[in-house]
């Protein structure tokens, strides 16, 4: 029965996990304004660092990631062979908060904590695409993008092809979740970190 039970067990755990809005908790006691009224409404760090408030969008990037690794290591202490599943359920739990109506974040940070838990190695080829584009482009949301396009494919590369049908899932879901924002870069309208909005 335990292992019958233990993949649900390990997707409902990880989206628990997932779903605490620590963007928005840190916004409300550091009274930085409603989150979901600013700028894109999502609960996510870049959407923090439009308060003006560095340190909680960095606090938010690191507690957002810390989560989505830590849903898939718990999984794996008490539920070995279902890290797969806690790591959609993580992402899941970010973007789709039962609690906050559904509307949550995009995923990024979350995922990158995930690819961590997974597998070192390929959180690392995700921070370093993610950082790289950042530098280059100084646009979020498309440094967003390549990394979580970039986890699978370092997966397949080095040698953790098991997992790389969840974070092709994943990326396919952060690029959903972008599309607003694909939309604004064809048209050459996208904000870049420090630049002035169109």
């Amino acid at each position: 029965m335990e292992t019958i039970l233990a993949p649900g067990i390990a997707l409902a755990a990880a989206y628990l996990l997932g779903s605490i809005p620590f963007g928005l908790l840190l916004t409300r006691v550091f009274r930085a304004g409603d989150l979901r009224a600013i700028g894109s409404g999502n609960i996510g760090a870049t959407n923090v660092l439009r308060t003006g408030r560095k340190g909680l969008a960095a606090a938010t990037l690191l507690l957002d990631l810390a989560k989505g690794c830590a849903a898939v290591l718990l999984v794996r202490a008490y539920l070995p062979g279902t890290e797969a599943l806690a790591a959609l359920g993580a992402v899941l739990g970010h973007c789709f908060p039962l609690w906050l109506g559904f509307r949550g974040g995009k995923g990024v940070a979350t995922m990158m904590g995930v690819a961590l838990g997974l597998a070192w190695p390929i959180g690392l080829a995700f921070a370093a695409v993610w950082l790289g584009v950042l530098y280059a482009g100084r646009i979020s949301s498309l440094a967003g993008m390549s990394a979580a396009v970039s986890a699978p494919l370092a997966a397949m590369a080095m040698g953790y092809s098991s997992y790389a049908a969840v974070l092709a899932a994943i990326a396919v879901l952060v690029l959903w979740l972008h599309r607003a924002n694909i939309a604004r870069l064809r048209a050459g309208t996208e904000p870049r970190i420090g630049g002035a909005k169109p």
